[in-house]
Protein backbone atom coordinates (compact mmCIF):
# COMPACT_ATOMS: atom_id res chain seq x y z
CA UNK A 1 0.00 0.00 0.00
CA UNK A 2 2.85 2.37 -0.83
CA UNK A 3 2.21 5.75 -2.39
CA UNK A 4 3.11 5.61 -6.08
CA UNK A 5 4.72 8.42 -8.04
CA UNK A 6 1.39 9.15 -9.74
CA UNK A 7 -0.27 9.50 -6.32
CA UNK A 8 -2.05 6.18 -6.20
CA UNK A 9 -2.17 3.44 -3.59
CA UNK A 10 -2.22 -0.23 -4.53
CA UNK A 11 -5.17 -2.04 -2.94
CA UNK A 12 -5.05 -5.62 -1.69
CA UNK A 13 -6.58 -6.90 -4.96
CA UNK A 14 -3.83 -5.25 -7.04
CA UNK A 15 -6.01 -2.40 -8.33
CA UNK A 16 -4.90 1.22 -7.94
CA UNK A 17 -6.85 3.95 -6.15
CA UNK A 18 -5.99 7.66 -6.57
CA UNK A 19 -5.10 9.12 -3.15
CA UNK A 20 -7.30 12.19 -3.66
CA UNK A 21 -10.92 11.79 -4.63
CA UNK A 22 -13.63 14.28 -5.53
CA UNK A 23 -16.70 14.01 -3.28
CA UNK A 24 -20.02 14.62 -5.05
CA UNK A 25 -22.51 14.62 -2.18
CA UNK A 26 -24.52 17.84 -2.49
CA UNK A 27 -27.75 17.53 -0.51
CA UNK A 28 -28.60 21.23 -0.71
CA UNK A 29 -27.53 21.89 -4.31
CA UNK A 30 -29.53 21.34 -7.51
CA UNK A 31 -28.48 18.16 -9.34
CA UNK A 32 -27.07 20.18 -12.26
CA UNK A 33 -24.45 21.60 -9.89
CA UNK A 34 -23.00 18.10 -9.32
CA UNK A 35 -22.73 17.58 -13.07
CA UNK A 36 -20.93 20.86 -13.69
CA UNK A 37 -18.64 20.44 -10.68
CA UNK A 38 -17.68 16.90 -11.73
CA UNK A 39 -16.74 18.14 -15.21
CA UNK A 40 -14.60 20.90 -13.67
CA UNK A 41 -13.02 18.38 -11.28
CA UNK A 42 -11.96 16.11 -14.14
CA UNK A 43 -10.58 19.09 -16.08
CA UNK A 44 -8.56 20.11 -13.01
CA UNK A 45 -7.03 16.64 -12.71
CA UNK A 46 -9.24 14.68 -10.29
CA UNK A 47 -9.37 11.06 -11.41
CA UNK A 48 -11.20 9.55 -8.42
CA UNK A 49 -14.93 10.36 -8.30
CA UNK A 50 -16.84 9.36 -5.16
CA UNK A 51 -20.63 9.14 -5.37
CA UNK A 52 -23.52 7.06 -4.00
CA UNK A 53 -27.03 5.96 -4.85
CA UNK A 54 -28.40 7.87 -1.86
CA UNK A 55 -26.94 11.19 -3.13
CA UNK A 56 -29.55 11.08 -5.90
CA UNK A 57 -27.17 12.48 -8.51
CA UNK A 58 -25.54 9.45 -10.12
CA UNK A 59 -27.14 10.23 -13.49
CA UNK A 60 -25.67 13.76 -13.40
CA UNK A 61 -22.22 12.62 -12.27
CA UNK A 62 -22.24 9.88 -14.93
CA UNK A 63 -23.19 12.40 -17.62
CA UNK A 64 -20.23 14.58 -16.62
CA UNK A 65 -17.83 11.62 -16.73
CA UNK A 66 -19.09 10.49 -20.14
CA UNK A 67 -18.81 14.01 -21.54
CA UNK A 68 -15.18 14.29 -20.42
CA UNK A 69 -14.47 10.87 -21.94
CA UNK A 70 -16.22 11.83 -25.18
CA UNK A 71 -14.28 15.10 -25.56
CA UNK A 72 -10.94 13.32 -25.07
CA UNK A 73 -10.05 14.82 -21.67
CA UNK A 74 -9.78 11.32 -20.16
CA UNK A 75 -10.31 7.68 -21.03
CA UNK A 76 -12.69 5.56 -18.98
CA UNK A 77 -9.74 3.60 -17.58
CA UNK A 78 -8.20 6.86 -16.30
CA UNK A 79 -11.20 7.46 -14.03
CA UNK A 80 -11.86 5.68 -10.75
CA UNK A 81 -15.54 5.69 -9.81
CA UNK A 82 -16.81 4.69 -6.35
CA UNK A 83 -20.46 3.82 -5.76
CA UNK A 84 -22.19 2.67 -2.58
CA UNK A 85 -24.79 0.06 -1.66
CA UNK A 86 -27.53 1.83 0.29
CA UNK A 87 -28.96 0.46 3.55
CA UNK A 88 -32.27 -0.70 2.02
CA UNK A 89 -30.46 -3.05 -0.41
CA UNK A 90 -28.54 -5.29 2.03
CA UNK A 91 -30.55 -8.46 1.38
CA UNK A 92 -28.47 -10.59 -1.02
CA UNK A 93 -31.10 -10.67 -3.79
CA UNK A 94 -31.14 -6.86 -3.93
CA UNK A 95 -27.38 -6.24 -4.12
CA UNK A 96 -26.81 -6.90 -7.81
CA UNK A 97 -30.02 -5.12 -8.94
CA UNK A 98 -28.96 -2.07 -6.86
CA UNK A 99 -25.54 -2.05 -8.53
CA UNK A 100 -27.08 -2.52 -11.96
CA UNK A 101 -29.54 0.32 -11.31
CA UNK A 102 -26.65 2.64 -10.43
CA UNK A 103 -24.71 1.56 -13.53
CA UNK A 104 -27.80 2.24 -15.64
CA UNK A 105 -28.12 5.73 -14.08
CA UNK A 106 -24.43 6.39 -14.69
CA UNK A 107 -24.52 4.72 -18.12
CA UNK A 108 -21.25 3.01 -17.30
CA UNK A 109 -20.37 -0.65 -17.87
CA UNK A 110 -18.62 -1.14 -14.53
CA UNK A 111 -17.68 0.60 -11.28
CA UNK A 112 -14.12 0.68 -10.04
CA UNK A 113 -15.20 0.35 -6.41
CA UNK A 114 -18.54 -0.59 -4.84
CA UNK A 115 -18.81 -0.41 -1.06
CA UNK A 116 -21.43 -1.18 1.58
CA UNK A 117 -22.44 2.35 2.63
CA UNK A 118 -23.08 1.41 6.25
CA UNK A 119 -23.24 -1.78 8.35
CA UNK A 120 -26.77 -0.79 9.44
CA UNK A 121 -29.53 -2.27 7.25
CA UNK A 122 -32.92 -0.58 6.75
CA UNK A 123 -36.14 -2.33 5.74
CA UNK A 124 -36.08 -2.99 1.98
CA UNK A 125 -38.50 -0.90 -0.07
CA UNK A 126 -38.89 2.38 -1.91
CA UNK A 127 -38.26 4.67 1.08
CA UNK A 128 -34.62 5.68 1.47
CA UNK A 129 -35.18 5.92 5.24
CA UNK A 130 -38.26 3.79 6.05
CA UNK A 131 -40.11 4.87 9.19
CA UNK A 132 -43.04 3.49 11.20
CA UNK A 133 -46.14 5.46 12.27
CA UNK A 134 -44.18 6.90 15.20
CA UNK A 135 -41.41 8.18 12.96
CA UNK A 136 -38.93 5.52 14.11
CA UNK A 137 -36.53 4.12 11.51
CA UNK A 138 -37.45 0.55 10.50
CA UNK A 139 -34.32 -1.57 10.58
CA UNK A 140 -33.60 -4.91 8.96
CA UNK A 141 -31.42 -7.75 10.24
CA UNK A 142 -29.58 -8.91 7.12
CA UNK A 143 -26.35 -10.78 7.93
CA UNK A 144 -23.44 -8.64 6.68
CA UNK A 145 -21.65 -11.80 5.49
CA UNK A 146 -24.55 -12.55 3.14
CA UNK A 147 -24.44 -9.00 1.80
CA UNK A 148 -20.69 -9.35 1.32
CA UNK A 149 -21.06 -12.63 -0.56
CA UNK A 150 -23.47 -10.92 -2.97
CA UNK A 151 -20.84 -8.20 -3.54
CA UNK A 152 -18.25 -10.88 -4.29
CA UNK A 153 -20.57 -12.26 -6.99
CA UNK A 154 -20.89 -8.76 -8.52
CA UNK A 155 -17.09 -8.62 -8.73
CA UNK A 156 -16.98 -12.07 -10.36
CA UNK A 157 -19.61 -10.90 -12.86
CA UNK A 158 -17.36 -8.01 -13.93
CA UNK A 159 -19.79 -5.32 -12.77
CA UNK A 160 -17.24 -3.91 -10.33
CA UNK A 161 -13.44 -4.21 -10.08
CA UNK A 162 -13.00 -3.80 -6.32
CA UNK A 163 -15.32 -4.16 -3.32
CA UNK A 164 -15.13 -2.64 0.14
CA UNK A 165 -17.02 -1.27 3.11
CA UNK A 166 -17.79 2.08 4.72
CA UNK A 167 -18.45 3.17 8.30
CA UNK A 168 -17.53 -0.27 9.65
CA UNK A 169 -15.83 -0.67 13.02
CA UNK A 170 -13.06 -3.17 13.76
CA UNK A 171 -15.46 -5.88 14.94
CA UNK A 172 -17.56 -5.64 11.79
CA UNK A 173 -14.51 -5.81 9.51
CA UNK A 174 -13.26 -8.86 11.44
CA UNK A 175 -16.70 -10.45 11.03
CA UNK A 176 -16.30 -10.22 7.23
CA UNK A 177 -12.63 -11.31 7.32
CA UNK A 178 -13.52 -14.41 9.39
CA UNK A 179 -16.32 -15.47 7.05
CA UNK A 180 -15.95 -19.14 6.06
CA UNK A 181 -15.20 -19.34 2.34
CA UNK A 182 -14.30 -15.64 2.06
CA UNK A 183 -13.31 -15.04 -1.55
CA UNK A 184 -12.26 -11.37 -1.49
CA UNK A 185 -11.16 -9.21 1.44
CA UNK A 186 -12.58 -5.67 1.56
CA UNK A 187 -10.08 -3.38 -0.17
CA UNK A 188 -11.12 -0.37 1.91
CA UNK A 189 -13.12 1.08 4.77
CA UNK A 190 -14.44 4.57 4.04
CA UNK A 191 -14.88 6.56 7.27
CA UNK A 192 -14.96 10.08 8.64
CA UNK A 193 -11.35 11.19 9.18
CA UNK A 194 -9.83 14.59 10.02
CA UNK A 195 -7.69 16.32 12.65
CA UNK A 196 -10.50 16.05 15.24
CA UNK A 197 -11.05 12.34 14.43
CA UNK A 198 -7.78 10.89 13.17
CA UNK A 199 -8.91 7.23 13.39
CA UNK A 200 -5.41 6.07 14.43
CA UNK A 201 -6.58 2.81 16.05
CA UNK A 202 -8.89 1.86 13.21
CA UNK A 203 -6.21 2.87 10.71
CA UNK A 204 -3.58 0.71 12.40
CA UNK A 205 -5.97 -2.24 12.44
CA UNK A 206 -6.92 -1.79 8.76
CA UNK A 207 -3.26 -1.45 7.76
CA UNK A 208 -2.49 -4.71 9.60
CA UNK A 209 -5.13 -6.41 7.41
CA UNK A 210 -4.05 -4.79 4.13
CA UNK A 211 -7.21 -2.65 4.04
CA UNK A 212 -6.97 1.00 2.96
CA UNK A 213 -8.77 3.70 4.92
CA UNK A 214 -10.57 6.31 2.80
CA UNK A 215 -11.40 9.50 4.68
CA UNK A 216 -14.46 11.71 4.23
CA UNK A 217 -15.19 15.02 6.01
CA UNK A 218 -11.42 15.65 5.83
CA UNK A 219 -12.10 19.40 5.75
CA UNK A 220 -14.70 19.19 8.49
CA UNK A 221 -18.24 19.40 7.22
CA UNK A 222 -20.33 21.34 4.74
CA UNK A 223 -22.54 22.08 7.77
CA UNK A 224 -25.72 20.81 6.16
CA UNK A 225 -28.50 21.68 8.62
CA UNK A 226 -30.17 18.31 8.08
CA UNK A 227 -27.16 16.24 9.19
CA UNK A 228 -24.71 18.41 11.10
CA UNK A 229 -25.00 20.08 14.51
CA UNK A 230 -24.76 23.79 13.73
CA UNK A 231 -22.81 24.41 16.94
CA UNK A 232 -20.06 21.97 15.86
CA UNK A 233 -16.51 23.39 15.64
CA UNK A 234 -15.42 24.82 12.27
CA UNK A 235 -12.38 22.67 11.56
CA UNK A 236 -10.74 25.02 9.05
CA UNK A 237 -10.78 27.83 11.64
CA UNK A 238 -8.86 25.80 14.22
CA UNK A 239 -6.02 28.08 15.46
CA UNK A 240 -3.39 25.31 15.35
CA UNK A 241 -4.38 24.43 11.78
CA UNK A 242 -4.40 28.09 10.74
CA UNK A 243 -0.95 28.70 12.27
CA UNK A 244 0.65 25.64 10.65
CA UNK A 245 -0.93 26.56 7.29
CA UNK A 246 0.52 30.05 7.56
CA UNK A 247 3.97 28.64 8.34
CA UNK A 248 3.89 26.54 5.13
CA UNK A 249 2.29 29.32 3.07
CA UNK A 250 -0.65 27.00 2.40
CA UNK A 251 -4.39 27.20 3.05
CA UNK A 252 -5.84 25.48 6.16
CA UNK A 253 -7.66 23.10 3.77
CA UNK A 254 -4.42 22.10 2.04
CA UNK A 255 -2.73 21.39 5.38
CA UNK A 256 -5.78 19.45 6.66
CA UNK A 257 -5.64 17.28 3.52
CA UNK A 258 -1.87 16.84 3.78
CA UNK A 259 -2.16 15.66 7.39
CA UNK A 260 -4.63 12.92 6.48
CA UNK A 261 -2.59 11.89 3.42
CA UNK A 262 0.53 11.55 5.56
CA UNK A 263 -1.37 9.28 7.94
CA UNK A 264 -1.65 6.94 4.94
CA UNK A 265 -5.34 7.62 4.29
CA UNK A 266 -6.97 8.24 0.88
CA UNK A 267 -8.64 11.66 0.97
CA UNK A 268 -12.07 12.66 -0.35
CA UNK A 269 -12.08 16.43 -0.78
CA UNK A 270 -15.43 18.09 -1.40
CA UNK A 271 -15.85 21.61 -2.73
CA UNK A 272 -17.84 22.84 -5.70
CA UNK A 273 -15.86 26.11 -5.83
CA UNK A 274 -13.41 25.73 -8.78
CA UNK A 275 -10.66 27.73 -7.05
CA UNK A 276 -10.85 25.63 -3.91
CA UNK A 277 -11.13 22.43 -5.93
CA UNK A 278 -7.86 23.39 -7.61
CA UNK A 279 -6.19 24.24 -4.27
CA UNK A 280 -7.26 20.91 -2.77
CA UNK A 281 -5.14 19.10 -5.38
CA UNK A 282 -2.05 21.21 -4.66
CA UNK A 283 -0.85 19.18 -1.70
CA UNK A 284 2.07 17.23 -3.15
CA UNK A 285 4.69 20.01 -3.15
CA UNK A 286 5.20 20.11 0.62
CA UNK A 287 5.53 17.73 3.58
CA UNK A 288 4.46 18.26 7.17
CA UNK A 289 7.41 17.62 9.52
CA UNK A 290 6.92 15.30 12.50
CA UNK A 291 6.38 18.19 14.94
CA UNK A 292 3.45 19.44 12.86
CA UNK A 293 1.99 15.93 12.63
CA UNK A 294 2.30 15.63 16.42
CA UNK A 295 0.63 19.03 16.91
CA UNK A 296 -2.31 17.75 14.86
CA UNK A 297 -2.39 14.44 16.75
CA UNK A 298 -2.97 16.45 19.94
CA UNK A 299 -6.10 17.97 18.36
CA UNK A 300 -7.75 14.54 18.06
CA UNK A 301 -10.91 14.46 20.18
CA UNK A 302 -12.82 11.61 18.47
CA UNK A 303 -15.35 14.18 17.29
CA UNK A 304 -17.82 13.14 14.60
CA UNK A 305 -19.54 15.65 12.34
CA UNK A 306 -21.71 12.79 11.06
CA UNK A 307 -22.58 10.52 14.02
CA UNK A 308 -25.29 8.69 12.00
CA UNK A 309 -27.83 9.09 14.80
CA UNK A 310 -30.54 7.45 12.65
CA UNK A 311 -28.76 4.13 13.11
CA UNK A 312 -27.99 4.34 16.83
CA UNK A 313 -30.78 1.97 17.90
CA UNK A 314 -29.64 -0.76 15.51
CA UNK A 315 -27.55 -3.56 17.12
CA UNK A 316 -24.99 -3.03 14.35
CA UNK A 317 -24.57 0.71 15.04
CA UNK A 318 -20.84 1.03 14.31
CA UNK A 319 -19.86 3.98 16.49
CA UNK A 320 -20.80 2.45 19.84
CA UNK A 321 -17.42 0.65 19.82
CA UNK A 322 -14.21 2.56 20.53
CA UNK A 323 -13.10 1.94 16.93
Amino acid sequence: MELCAESYMIMNDGNKIPVIGFGTSAPEAPKSVSEEATKVAIELGYRHIDCAYVYGNEADVGRAMREKIADGTVRREDLFYTGKLWATFHTPDLVRPALEYSLMSLQLEYMDLFIIHSPVAFKPGDDIVPRDENGQVIFHDTDLRDTWEALEKCKDAGLVKSIGVSNFNRRQIEYILNKPGLKYKPVCNQVECHVYLNQRKLLDFCKSQGIILIGYCVLGSSRNKKWVDQSSPVLLEDPVLVAIAKKHNKTPAQVAIRYVLQLGVVVLAKSFNPERMKENLQVFDFTLPSQDMQAFDVLNRNYRYLPFTRGKDHPGYPFADEY
